[in-house]
């Protein structure tokens, strides 16, 4: 089934001119610096691939600094690989990949081996064994950590290993607004770096830019996660898939007026519980796991509980932790403590929130996009691992696993091909804007991100679904017409653009699978496991997209169920 999309996007924004704008010349470009960025980019140097690396803001500023939680990985004896699978398997509902799966799972014990020789210092036993915890899905422990901000090690010792590498150039402030093409082929970038509008020219391209939580109003995700690998894909012509599937972590911290903070789920592995207002300990009559649950599961349950009780959120109590959550926690205990709040007396006030974009860009193995000269890796990718609902920790394996794997094929296929010399892309051309009307850039992208929280959240409805489709098409039109062009400007675009692509994916989708809810299609369809596909029309400076559901290669229904 094929659905046509109200919605068209300019090809281009940004006028390029090899006579009027420096170029640099690569072997591979990596647009985005977290773990799947940096992975990619060392692993194609390693090759022998001159690599520059673009981060919109700085190198350190990525999806990977803010993830708190850890890293799974295979290392016990008592665990293995097989339930490893299984258990990813099961929380994917039925559109995971196996043979995906497989590969990214077996990978692990590389992928902490090459990070414990970078420098990476992990939490240990006393024994001094790395310690392993467990999170929700996982069947064994075999999380690693590195105290509550594993993300931010992880970041640590990968940008260390990007700066300290002779064949890797890195371009901090740059931030990338088309891809530029030859003949179907992507061949480069141009970008706005430091001010300066510049372009970069390459053999291969790997995005690498993360998820897109800031289309929430309500999101764990930092400010640069506004979707632009996914946007960025489509307006070259590349496949995405999936993009309805996104993740609400249940555990983020509630205060009116201030920037949500997460509370990783280690907190609830090691004992932390979820209460209403009441008191009432609620997830035992959800699910068997309790607080352990999907996040899925658990998301639902704290907002049903939330309406139930017409409170603003439920509370995480760590009272029964063994241990002293101050010490445990310290990263959460320090942020708390500053909104006047002792978290080992007193429970801490949290909602769910937008977390994990499940889809992405339409991969193969390899990490190769459907346009040739393009890959994707991390978040802004559909690599076929996640399926309908990502298990928790499996998306820094990822990063790590498939990005080295992207790296070095990208580097492989480079090495054989020769550069070529850009076209003129001439100017952009723009309808001019009735006088005396602006648009606030500002003020639009709020009323996106609420109306993405209020209809396109954790539970949706076709009537919600059709009401934002309507006025997304109309803020596009609105963006594109009427502001003036600048980075900012172009960030609207993409988060609108993901927006609308999430949106159309939910109301195609007229079931409830994984972390997609619909009130008015509660179960599974009966059609089966189904990926939803989003193809890019080319019809002159513009493009459309069609929206069709294609079957997917995953395991049987009755492998998933959660």
């Amino acid at each position: 089934m094929i659905h046509k999309t109200q919605i068209e996007l300019d090809r281009s924004y940004l006028p390029f001119d090899p006579r009027r704008a420096p170029v640099y010349n690569f072997d591979v470009i990596v647009i985005g610096s977290g773990a799947a960025g940096s992975s990619a980019a060392l692993a194609a140097a390693e090759r022998g691939a001159e690599v520059a690396v673009l981060a919109k803001a700085g190198l350190g500023e990525s999806n990977t600094l803010y993830a708190q939680g850890g890293l799974a990985a295979v290392l016990d004896p008592s665990d293995s690989f097989e339930a490893h699978i299984a258990d990813t398997l099961r929380v994917g509902c039925g559109l995971s990949h196996a043979d995906v799966v497989g590969r990214v799972v077996r990978g692990a014990p590389a992928a902490v081996d090459q990070l414990l020789e970078w420098g990476a210092r992990f939490d240990r036993t006393e024994s001094g064994a790395l310690d392993l915890g467990r999170e929700g899905g996982h069947g064994f422990p075999r999380i690693l950590h590195s105290g509550d901000a594993t993300g931010v090690e992880i970041q640590r010792v990968v940008q260390s290993a990007v700066e300290g590498h002779d064949r890797i150039s890195g371009f901090p402030d740059a931030f990338a607004v088309d891809l530029l093409s030859r003949e179907g082929r992507v061949v480069g970038v141009s970008a706005i770096a430091r001010g300066r509008r510049v372009a970069f020219v390459a053999r291969e391209v790997i995005l690498a830019t993360g998820g897109a939580g800031q289309v929430y109003r309500e999101t764990t995700n930092p400010s640069i996660a506004t979707g632009d690998g996914v946007a960025l894909g489509l307006r070259a012509g590349a496949v995405a898939r999936d993009l309805e599937f996104i993740q609400f972590h249940p555990t983020c911290l509630y205060i009116a007026g201030a920037s949500r903070v997460l509370i990783s789920e280690i907190v609830r592995g090691a004992g932390g519980v979820l209460r209403d207002r009441n008191g009432e300990r609620f997830m035992r009559d959800f699910h068997p796991d309790a607080e352990l649950a999907p996040r899925d599961v658990v998301s639902r349950a704290a907002f049903d509980r939330m309406v139930e009780t017409a409170d603003t959120s439920v509370y995480l109590d760590l009272s029964d932790i063994a241990g002293d959550p101050h010490k445990l926690f310290p990263g959460i205990s320090r942020i708390c403590r500053f909104f006047g709040i002792d978290i080992a007396a007193e429970p801490i006030p949290v909602r769910p929130g937008a977390h994990y974009s499940i889809g992405g860009l339409k991969v193969d193995e390899a990490g190769h996009t459907t346009v040739d000269g393009l890959w994707a890796v991390g978040e802004c990718a559909s690599s076929g691992l996640h399926g309908a609902n990502r298990m928790g920790s499996n998306s820094l394996l990822e990063c790590l696993v498939l990005g080295t794997r992207a790296g070095s094929q990208a580097a492989e296929s480079a090495s054989t091909l020769r550069s070529e010399v850009l076209p003129d892309r001439g100017p952009v051309t723009r309808p001019s804007s009735p006088e005396g009307i602006h648009v606030n850039i500002e003020d639009l992208t709020y009323s996106l991100k609420s109306l993405m929280w209020r209809q396109l959240g954790v539970v949706r409805s076709e009537e919600t679904i059709s009401d934002a489709l309507e006025k997304i098409v109309f803020w596009m039109r609105s963006v594109t017409e009427l502001a003036p062009p600048s980075p900012r400007c172009w960030e609207l675009v993409n988060m609108l653009t993901v927006a609308y692509m999430t949106a159309a994916g939910a109301q195609a989708r007229e079931e409830s699978r994984g972390v997609h809810y619909r009130s008015d299609y509660q179960e599974l369809s009966g059609e089966g496991p189904t990926h939803t596909e989003f193809i890019p029309r080319a019809e002159g400076d513009r493009l459309t997209v069609d929206v069709r559901r294609a079957p997917a290669p995953g395991p049987t229904e009755d492998l998933v169920s959660v």
